[in-house]
């Protein structure tokens, strides 16, 4: 008899005339784990919400028939459905004077099978619970899969992105990613200086030695950058061989000056390729965020650019920091330096 309870209803259990569990179902047994019901009151275990008749076997008695809501004591507190028929003298299924309850998880159900790990085997095959089972596995599987293709779509937007704003040739950011780096600066009110930099005597390289040394100095010249820079800056490749910095906090005119002389000296250290020396050098315009009105990167980008110019007409692997009050003039047809090709002897 207790074979086929258990087959049939696995959340049932059988109650005694003092309302001690006589028998539980294998489910039953599952979600309470501390050891083996039987001699457990089943009021200790359980609380009566509904119909609240007494703590007594004879209230539990008094409920038969009715619909009842139970809710497990002991962690995670589930609330469970039940029925639960009085035994009288003469029944096959348990003692005279005790009951038979058998209980349901109703819309607990994805609750408890996350809490126990269940699965169909402990449900009675006819019981609704396996399809709902069924039901909560696919959408499981559904937002996995829905999950999986969403990070794989933010994967691809983020190297898109990260594409988008890199120079290819040498991974430093691009001219696109200027204006982001500069209006986060600007947002959160930091001060910064903006470098444009551009390098001596490249063009000499390329004519002489191929672009593949052109490209190999270029890419040398990027990472002298990313070494000489703190982590909170950015170094960025405008193309051909110009370069703009942005030194986040950088605010002292003393401090701009040591770097810059700093970086044009890391430039100038030959850089070999495939046997052949490449010399080149630097110069370098430089504006600070903080001179004259709310910063505004066009406007900077044009003072560095006047400062480059400035640098480049002083004898090249110099630089010149702008200075409002004193502002160096602009050519007539305002270029990027370097575009009309190198003048002036080698280092």
């Amino acid at each position: 008899m207790s074979r086929l309870f258990d087959t049939l209803c696995p959340m049932h259990a059988r109650l005694g005339a003092h309302g001690h569990i006589v028998h539980a179902g294998p489910t039953l047994q599952r979600i309470h784990p501390d050891g083996d019901l039987r001699g457990r009151r089943f009021l200790e275990l359980f609380e009566m919400r509904r119909p609240v008749t007494g703590h007594s076997m004879a209230a539990l008695r008094a409920a038969s028939g009715l619909p009842l809501r139970l809710r497990m004591r002991q962690p995670p507190g589930l609330a469970l459905k039940g029925v639960l028929v009085a035994l009288g003298p003469d029944s096959p299924v348990g003692p005279a004077g005790g009951a038979l309850v058998n209980l349901s998880f109703a819309i607990a159900l994805p609750d408890a099978v996350r809490a126990f790990d269940l699965t169909r085997a402990d449900f009675a095959a006819t019981d609704l619970a396996v399809e709902m089972l069924y039901l909560i596995e696919a959408k499981t599987m559904t937002m996995d899969a829905l999950h999986k293709a969403n990070m794989r779509l933010q994967g691809g937007k983020t190297e898109a992105e990260e594409q988008a704003f890199t120079d290819t040739l040498t991974g430093l950011g691009n001219r696109r990613l200027l204006e982001r780096v500069a209006k986060r600066l600007i947002a959160g009110e930091r001060d910064f200086a903006l470098l444009s930099l551009d390098l001596d005597f490249f063009k000499a390289v390329n004519d002489s030695l191929g672009h593949a040394a052109g490209d190999h100095v270029l890419r040398a010249a990027a990472q002298a950058m990313l070494e000489e820079i703190r982590s909170e800056d950015t170094v960025l490749r405008f193309g051909g061989d110009e370069f703009v910095l942005i030194l986040a906090g950088m605010t002292r005119r003393a401090e701009v000056d040591e770097f810059a002389r700093r970086l044009i000296a890391r430039l100038e250290a030959p850089v070999i390729h495939e046997g052949e020396t490449c010399r080149i050098s630097a110069s370098i315009g430089a504006v600070l965020s903080r001179d004259g009105d709310a910063p505004d990167i066009d406007r900077m980008l044009a003072q560095a650019d006047a400062a480059l110019y400035a640098a480049k007409h002083r004898g090249r692997a110099c630089h010149v920091l702008y200075d409002p009050a004193n502002p160096p003039d602009m050519p007539a047809k305002t270029k990027r330096c370097g575009e009309d090709g190198e003048t002036g002897p080698r280092p």
